[in-house]
């Protein structure tokens, strides 16, 4: 009984060390500003950045101005990241749209903010998410679980390899 305990206590102890790597090249787009330099481009990129909070956030969105985009969250003890994402004017004409994610879990969050941060500066560059968008519907010419017999791997949306 205390060596499955203590077995298991190293394993929780191995996970929890893990938990604040962050791959270098995920802290490099999430760190860089965000920055738009024409209206058109400014508003093109705040439509996106409220449609990636709507189809990201587990909370609902409560706040929704020409400034600022808010949800509700985070609730106590959970991992699902609450999102403020804000816009500020920069004295050369431009703007900046900043982002912010957090938890109130003491395992984590999930996604990771890092990643998420991400996933939504990308997503507001160029209309296209990296890879913690929701999961999307194949196309009809794609496999589906049906389409494989058992014991065979098919790839996830997410191109991770799922068992039958």
């Amino acid at each position: 009984m205390k060596r499955g305990l203590l077995a298991m206590l190293c394993v929780l102890a191995a996970g929890c060390s893990t938990r604040g790597q962050v791959n270098p090249d995920v802290m490099q787009i999430a760190t860089a500003p965000l920055t738009c330099t024409t209206k058109a481009e400014c508003d093109a990129w705040w439509q996106r950045a409220r449609t990636w909070v709507t189809d990201h956030s587990r909370y609902d969105v409560t706040t929704t101005t020409d400034s600022l985009i808010q949800t509700a969250g985070p609730d106590g003890g959970k991992r699902a990241l609450a999102y403020q994402i804000t816009k500020t004017s920069n004295n050369d004409g431009t703007f900046t749209i900043g982002f912010a994610a957090h938890c109130d879990s003491s395992l984590g969050c999930k996604p990771n903010p890092w990643e998420a941060g991400a996933d939504f500066k990308q997503f507001v560059r160029s209309g296209a998410a990296n890879g913690t968008a929701p999961a999307q519907t194949p196309p009809p010419s794609a496999a589906r679980p049906t389409d494989t017999l058992p014991g065979q791997t098919q790839t996830s949306p997410t191109g991770e390899p799922v068992s039958q």
